[in-house]
């Protein structure tokens, strides 16, 4: 039995979302990472309190910044830094987004 794992931690999986659209609500994210508003609200403080995400509000909204420079935190990949990971992994994301763009062009 294959089992319901990922590569990536929710805490990435949040991290992702906020890349893709800083100004993404709890509610989007819980969905997207598959998890509930409350726990996609705890993934995001934790990263605030860490330092990995700024949280500024904007009238009733808030709006997200990542900082990149900030070290990954397992000591495998501790070198590495948060923007390297997101750079990675929105490779695809930005690459498929284009495509797409590209062939409503076309069409």
């Amino acid at each position: 039995m294959a089992g319901n794992w990922d590569f990536l931690t929710n805490h990435a999986h949040v991290l992702l979302c906020v890349a893709h659209d800083p100004g993404v609500r709890l509610r989007d994210i819980a969905d997207s990472v598959g998890i509930t508003e409350r726990g996609a609200h705890k993934i995001l403080s934790q990263l605030v309190e860490e330092g990995y995400v700024e949280r500024e509000k904007r009238g009733r909204r808030n709006h997200y910044k990542i900082l990149p420079e900030r070290p990954l935190r397992h000591p495998l990949v501790q070198e590495q830094e948060v923007g390297e990971l997101l750079e990675v992994m929105l490779k695809h994301r930005r690459g498929a987004e284009r495509g797409s763009r590209d062939q409503r062009r076309a069409g």
